[in-house]
């Protein structure tokens, strides 16, 4: 690790990664696992694949499933991650669903209660139940992935509010605990080939989809800067949302 003043010792610390199970949550588990974390794998789908995988590399990790829209979940599995590895150091917030693709008068007031209450109040769940934890040690790291959407989806307009509603969050929490050693950011992704991008588009569009650098990113390439921002080397850089887009815009 680069000699930087305040940069905390490295250890192996222990991560959640809701959303663990694809994408870029599983990109996220098994790139933060190389750098000697354990790994809690936090999803409504299994997560043994990356589990084995994670294990694999010599590290920890377990399956613990969980349905973010449910307070009492989040909970529970965060005081699962503590009594299984003794710390919870690191949360990655990843779980999150699109829903329907349709114009706005088409959609009803339960689809878009139930994006809220996966993408916003799992989120927000997700940190009132992990950042005691970091409070109490005096380190943390937490990153949610948001998007573009966030600034308005004409036929995505639950999903962008909620993104919009977890960027407000970051930039609030950002703010609340640098001090005590707890950083909250951000990474907008732009689209990444994902379960959730790849089959919206023709092979045609992703071959060419008109970005800057002229392709949709892996989730690999995401995961770099997630776990950057999770690691020890990240000694300054709290409130802020990273751009991975291959491009501005």
């Amino acid at each position: 690790m680069p000699k930087l003043r305040f940069a905390a010792p490295k250890e192996r610390r222990v991560a959640v990664v809701t959303g663990g199970a694809r994408g870029i949550g599983a990109a996220s588990a098994l790139r933060i696992a190389e750098e000697g974390r354990d790994i809690v794998i936090a999803d409504v789908e299994h997560g043994g694949d990356v589990v084995r995988q994670i294990e694999a590399s010599g590290q920890r990790a377990v399956f613990i499933e969980t349905d973010v829209a449910d307070e009492a979940a989040v909970y529970r599995m965060m005081a699962q991650t503590v009594e299984a590895f003794g710390r919870l150091d690191i949360l990655v917030c990843c779980a999150g669903v699109l829903g329907r693709e349709q114009p706005f008068i088409e959609q009803t007031a339960a689809e878009f209660d139930r994006v809220m209450k996966i993408n916003v109040y799992g989120v927000y769940y997700a940190h009132q139940a992990a950042i005691p934890y970091m409070l109490n040690a005096g380190w943390g790291r937490c990153v949610t992935i948001t998007s573009g959407a966030r600034h308005g989806a004409t036929n995505l307009v639950p999903y962008g509010v909620s993104k919009g509603a977890v960027f407000s969050l970051i930039n609030a929490l950002g703010n609340a605990y640098p001090k005590r050693g707890v950083f909250v950011n951000g990474v907008e992704p732009g689209r990444a080939l994902t379960n959730m991008v790849v089959p919206r588009f023709s092979a045609e569009h992703l071959a060419n989809p008109g970005t800057p650098i002229g392709r949709y990113s892996d989730a690999e390439e995401v995961a770099e800067v997630v776990e950057f921002l999770t690691s020890e080397r990240n000694t300054y850089t709290t409130g802020s949302v990273w751009s991975v887009k291959g491009g501005t815009g």
